[in-house]
């Protein structure tokens, strides 16, 4: 492994590959070319082209996104989309736009609309040794089980904001107290297009850094964390280069932490590599 395998891999997406779904002139989402095949048999919800997909269902957004949950709940009998989430994410065709539809968190992948999630990373000094608190995630997960997690990460769905959705997976995830959550500084955005087995990634994680006093030890509160492990930033950035144990996208955030913070510098060979590719431009 390499720091550079690791953004390539979340960044393998084809265009070759998808073609757009469309609200009207907007683009909502890409759908890789066998997911837009098998929206063909929804005339009434889709319009499906060679070359793309429209949204036709009409109606307001809860109008539009019970058409779209209908098709997706034949998708999920068909074993094509994993609908456990509980938990909807606003489709829209840019940051701060009015939401299009809501759609199930497990059929993001399917239809590649842009999910949008916050990360958090916790970190202290101790002397002169930087350290990061890095999660285990449960063996339950069903994605990236029992990988290695920032401290606090968690999806924005639908009715909640950056920092309400931060707040929340703090107190969830680590039982951080919001007294000390409110000092989380928000320092960078992250984006990748990858394409996985259900479809097209299409994220953008807003990224936080939090220093955390010597005292504080974290607590998960949810199931979804198992463990923390308080690890110098060198053995992390170590265990990045040299193998896979951290979730893909979590590379990504522990990476710009490390460009920020001046851990990896401009004479290491993989540099530019890192700083320019997480931050894929929003087409």
């Amino acid at each position: 492994m390499s720091f550079r395998d690791h953004i390539r891999s979340c960044n393998n997406y084809d265009p070759a590959r998808v073609v757009p779904l469309t609200a009207g002139d907007a683009r909502v989402g890409l759908l890789r070319r066998d997911n837009a095949e098998a929206l063909r048999r929804f005339p009434e919800v889709f319009a499906a082209r060679d070359d793309a997909v429209e949204l036709v269902a009409a109606g307001d957004v809860t109008a539009v996104s019970g058409a779209i949950d209908a098709v997706v709940d034949v998708l999920v009998g068909e074993g094509r989309v994993p609908k456990w989430r509980n938990e909807t994410f606003d489709a829209a065709p840019r940051w701060g736009a009015p939401p299009i539809f809501r759609l199930d968190r497990g059929a993001v992948p399917f239809f590649g609309t842009r999910a949008y999630g916050v990360h958090l990373n916790g970190y202290l000094r101790r002397g002169e040794t930087l350290c990061l608190w890095v999660g285990r995630r449960s063996p339950d997960k069903q994605v990236a089980p029992n990988k290695l997690d920032n401290l606090v990460a968690g999806g924005i769905g639908n009715g909640h904001g950056v920092r309400e959705t931060l707040l929340k997976e703090g107190e969830e995830e680590a039982s951080i107290p919001r007294s000390l959550l409110e000092h989380a500084t928000p320092a960078s955005a992250v984006s990748y297009r990858m394409e996985t087995r259900l479809g097209i990634r299409d994220d953008v994680l807003f990224v936080y850094d939090l220093e955390v006093p010597g005292d504080f030890v974290p607590k998960n509160r949810d199931g979804e964390i198992v463990h923390f492990e308080l690890m110098p930033v060198s053995a992390v950035l170590e265990r990045i280069r040299t193998t896979s144990d951290f979730k893909f996208n979590v590379n990504l955030v522990i990476l710009d932490f490390a460009v920020r913070h001046g851990l990896l510098r401009p004479d290491d060979p993989e540099y530019l590599d890192v700083a320019i590719g997480l931050h894929r431009p929003l087409d």
